[in-house]
Formats: structure tokens, C-alpha cells, sequence
């Protein structure tokens, strides 16, 4: 329910002058998260609207995969749909990767906490006069998570494929075994935990049962995404992590400014 009359002033909060009576460092993970985030988003953003420097064959950047505008060639498995796309190839995909990391409920404690301070910690009092919770228009379209969620899949298998293609040389022979073939691996393994531990996987797989004994098979997919979920939030940052790190490594490369280290 929104509520008109809340926040430091609200009738409902103690009457007390401080904003908190915490003595500890609350403020430190509210502002490691903004500066992270805020540094991601940069990045993230830099790199997307550059349109170069995201293919080095055999691998192929995270963020421009799959590449479905004007590649650059042996960057495109799929087609090139939307070669008359004016801007940047990532472009058009990236706005479902990043629906479903932004309507994510770990990410929106997160950013409610970092960005809108609603509230910034525990007891600690927010700076807003009033609330309406995730009624109203932006923060309404929260609710369409779960259907990003059915593109996050789409996506990671996109990039399982991108990571089995990483053990190709630049002759697309089997084989190749690379410090990038490894990122990307590491990558797309937190990558499907992140996507697999997501509480709307959870409710996919287990929501609207009255007896979990008359779905065995249901009930045990709940029971194991369920363990994932308790270190979603984990695989939410270290997934963050890794496909930038994929990105940059993948820059690097295609800039000529390292080698790939081979392992055979």
C-alpha cells in the first residue's frame, strides 16, 4: 500500500534527531556497492557503444554475443538479421541481459540501498517523505523479471555455445585450449548459476504446487534450485565479475595489446 506520510518524519518512526544510533561502519557496503556498480555501468557502457575490439578468434565478448548486427568477420553464428542496425551490435542484445540483472530482487536491494538509499542499512532511517513501493511507474516494470528470466536462458546458451566454439583455433580446428577458453568457461559456469539460483527459477520450477509428492521430478528441481538460490547473491557479483573480465580479455586481444596464453 502507498503510503504519503513516511520517512524520517513518518508517524510510525521514533522520535529521535539522529539519523541512526549505529556506531559501527554501515555505510561502507552501501557505498563499495555504488562505486562497483557505478564502475561497471561505465565500463559496461563504453564497451557497448564502442562497436570494435570484440572479437579475437576463437573468442568472442560476452556483451556483443550474439553478434547480430554488422560483425566483423567470423564474429556472427547466427546471422547478421540486423545488419542495418546504425549503432553498435551489442546494442541489440544486451538490453535483455541487463533487464534481467536490473529487475533482479538481489540487485534491487542492492541499488535501492547504493543508489536511492531506501533505506541504506538497517536502522538506519531513509531520506524520502514518501513511499509507494513498486506500484507505480518505473519501478512497476520490477515485475516483468520473470520474463526476462526466459531471455537470461537464451542468452547463456548463446554463450555455452561461444565457450564450446573457444576450444577452436583460428582455423576452427578442435583442440585449442587457451587462457580464454578457460575465462570463458569460468565465466558461463557462474553464469548459468547465477541464472539457475534466481528466485523466479525457483517459482518456475516449484511455484503453484498444493503437493510436491504428486511432482517428484518438480520437487526435486525446487529442492536443488532452492540450495542455489541461498548464494544467489554470490553468483550475482562474481558473474559480474567474470563477464567483464571476458570482455576486457577479449579487448586485449583483439587490440594486440597481449597474446593469448596457450596451454596446447
Amino acid at each position: 500500500m502507498a503510503s504519503t506520510d513516511a520517512g524520517v518524519t513518518g508517524p510510525t518512526r521514533a522520535s529521535i534527531d539522529d539519523k541512526t544510533l549505529r556506531t559501527d561502519r554501515w555505510w561502507i557496503y552501501p557505498l563499495t556497492t555504488f562505486v562497483v556498480f557505478t564502475a561497471f555501468v561505465v565500463y559496461a557502457t563504453i564497451r557497448a557503444f564502442m562497436g570494435r575490439d570484440y572479437y579475437a578468434a576463437p573468442y568472442l565478448s560476452p556483451f556483443y554475443s550474439p553478434c547480430l548486427g554488422d560483425c566483423v568477420e567470423g564474429a556472427s553464428d547466427f546471422g547478421q538479421p540486423f545488419g542495418w542496425f546504425p549503432l553498435s551490435a551489442a546494442l541489440i542484445i544486451l538490453i535483455f541481459p541487463l533487464g534481467f540483472r536490473l529487475t533482479c530482487y538481489y540487485y534491487r536491494k542492492a541499488y535501492y540501498r547504493a543508489f536511492w538509499l531506501s533505506p541504506p542499512a538497517c536502522a538506519v532511517a531513509e531520506p524520502h517523505k514518501g513511499y509507494s513501493g513498486e506500484t507505480r511507474f518505473p519501478l512497476i516494470l520490477q515485475n516483468i523479471h520473470r520474463w526476462f528470466w526466459y531471455t537470461a536462458v537464451l542468452v547463456a546458451l548463446v554463450l555455452s555455445f561461444d565457450t564450446v566454439l573457444a576450444f577452436r583455433n583460428e582455423d576452427k580446428e578442435w583442440g585449442h585450449m587457451g587462457l580464454g577458453t578457460l575465462l570463458m568457461l569460468v565465466n558461463i559456469v557462474f553464469i548459468w548459476l547465477y541464472t539457475l539460483s534466481c528466485h523466479s527459477c525457483r517459482h518456475i520450477v516449484g511455484g503453484r504446487l498444493r503437493h510436491f509428492s504428486k511432482h517428484p521430478v518438480r520437487y526435486r528441481m525446487w529442492t536443488w534450485v532452492s540450495r542455489l538460490n541461498t548464494r544467489h547473491a554470490a553468483y550475482a557479483w562474481i558473474s559480474l565479475f567474470s563477464v567483464a573480465i571476458v570482455d576486457f580479455y577479449v579487448y586485449l586481444l583483439a587490440t594486440g595489446t597481449i597474446d593469448d596464453v596457450r596451454f596446447f
